[in-house]
């Protein structure tokens, strides 16, 4: 089993990016649950044949659908010894406890972010970022809103329109209702405008609201724009409201010397959530909250019913549980797969990798503005790339270019639209992507785009 997955990491450009599940195949999952036993060479044989080709494709060097990591050997590897040891993170007194610790202070360390900060591995940022509103929650409440609950429509929130989807949902599933966030203009550049920001503020609060969070974006989901963090953290600072920010795949760009100055102030937020597995490299799931304020994120989660209850001594010995930091009481060991990652590969070789991503867009765009063919649809601010193929019905046209182009196997874009235009989009993530793919996506884009005003069958 060891042999067959390395041998498909080893192989990945022999293979398709992405292809169908057949339909006979996908129906043989409709089985009931078996009752006998299997032999396992005979289960290993179905997972490779009817599992591994089918996967989502962002492992491969030609994926570029969405911000997705590629993952590692290493972290794969690491995950197994993880699911060998079979870890409860959820706290005691074990050794994985400690792992997790210490990348809590590497990432202290990173962010700028002092002693007292608090955080735990979750499953990703759309986690994280519920889990910063409910620690903003009470640091507007108290810790009471716990037993209480929330009056609604009393709290307010603000995102641009441009932030992530999760933001409104944590509204939602925090009980405050998305009716309460504010979603504030961008301006030329896709961050938020700070002008509208302060209305936005002002006008609640004239109106007998209290605004408790700003949600800012470090790397948006279309273009992958950074908002001003320094300048809404003056704007926080000064009203008083919670600074979270959503550094889903961009916050790591702390580790690129060329990149980080430009998330200057994402030291001063009080919450930050992002995800080790898009630029970090680490296999799914690994993704992280850090609260500035580590008592307030204890008050929001920790509970003493007895079978939780800490000891001086024994298995129960230890006060820094993760169960005191977040929803989850069972936990798997994330931690591990991400720190054999930073221990074996080193934090400046992650940086170089996202560093050379952000360079390969910056190619593509430069290959894209050179072609009379092609329009560039955003600035290129990080690693996304957004263009289309220039026609008349020109969305109807790039919308089968993108799914032709997904089904054609070598290269996988996915679809936004900016400013209301259908946009090929190309998310340059994973560690493997190299300048052929790039080069392998405008063509098979000239191709497909030529054949289909000529009327030639695809």
């Amino acid at each position: 089993m060891l042999d067959d997955i390395l041998g498909h990491v080893m192989n990945l450009r022999a293979n398709p990016v992405w292809r169908r599940m057949p339909d006979e195949i996908r129906t043989g999952f409709n089985d009931p649950i078996p009752a006998a036993p299997t032999d396992l060479a005979t289960v290993h044989r179905r997972f490779m044949e009817e599992i591994l080709p089918y996967g989502g494709g962002n492992a491969h060097p030609g994926f570029m659908g969405w911000v997705q990591g590629g993952g590692t050997a290493v972290g794969m590897v690491a995950d197994m010894l993880a699911s060998g040891l079979n870890g409860n993170l959820g706290g005691r007194d074990h050794a994985p406890i400690e792992v997790e610790r210490q990348i809590l202070r590497w990432v202290r360390d990173l962010f700028g972010f002092p002693e007292s900060a608090e955080g735990i591995f979750v499953t990703g940022t759309s986690i994280a970022n519920l889990i910063g509103v409910l620690v903003a929650r009470t640091h507007a409440l108290g810790a009471s809103v716990r037993r209480t609950g929330v009056e609604a429509g009393k709290l307010t929130a603000y995102a641009s329109v441009a932030s992530h989807e999760s933001i409104t949902r944590a509204m939602e599933m925090s009980g405050l209702g998305s009716d309460a966030l504010r979603m504030i203009e961008v301006n030329e550049k896709d961050q938020m405008d700070l002008a509208a920001l302060e209305v936005a503020i002002n006008s609640d609060r004239a109106n007998g609201l209290t605004p408790f969070l700003i949600a800012a974006s470090a790397g948006t989901v279309d273009i992958g724009a950074i908002d001003d963090l320094h300048a809404i953290a003056d704007v926080a600072e000064r009203e008083h409201v919670w600074l979270h920010v959503d550094g889903a795949y961009a916050a790591l760009g702390m580790l690129a010397p060329d990149i980080a100055p430009r998330l200057r102030g994402i030291e001063r937020a009080d919450s930050l959530a992002f995800d080790f597995h898009k630029w970090g490299q680490v296999p799914y799931d690994a993704g992280f909250i850090l609260v500035r304020d580590g008592q307030l994120q204890r008050e929001t989660f920790a509970s003493n019913p007895a079978y939780l209850a800490h000891d001086q001594r024994g298995m129960a010995a230890g006060d820094w549980w993760p169960c005191d930091y977040g929803p989850d009481l069972s936990r798997s060991f994330r931690a591990l797969k991400t720190w054999f990652t930073l221990m074996v590969l080193g934090s400046d070789a992650l940086g170089a990798s996202i560093s050379r991503t952000c360079t390969i867009a910056t190619e593509l765009a430069r290959m894209i503005e050179a072609n009379a063919e092609l329009e560039l649809l955003a600035p290129v601010q990080l690693n996304i790339v957004c263009f289309r193929y220039r026609c008349d019905n020109a969305d109807a046209i790039n919308a089968r270019i993108i799914a032709d182009l997904q089904e054609g196997g070598v290269v996988a874009p996915s679809l936004t639209r900016i400013h209301g235009k259908v946009a090929i989009r190309a998310a340059i993530v994973n560690h493997r992507t190299e300048m052929r793919d790039v080069r392998a996506l405008v063509e098979a884009t000239l191709a497909l785009g030529r054949a289909m005003l000529n009327g030639e069958p695809q």
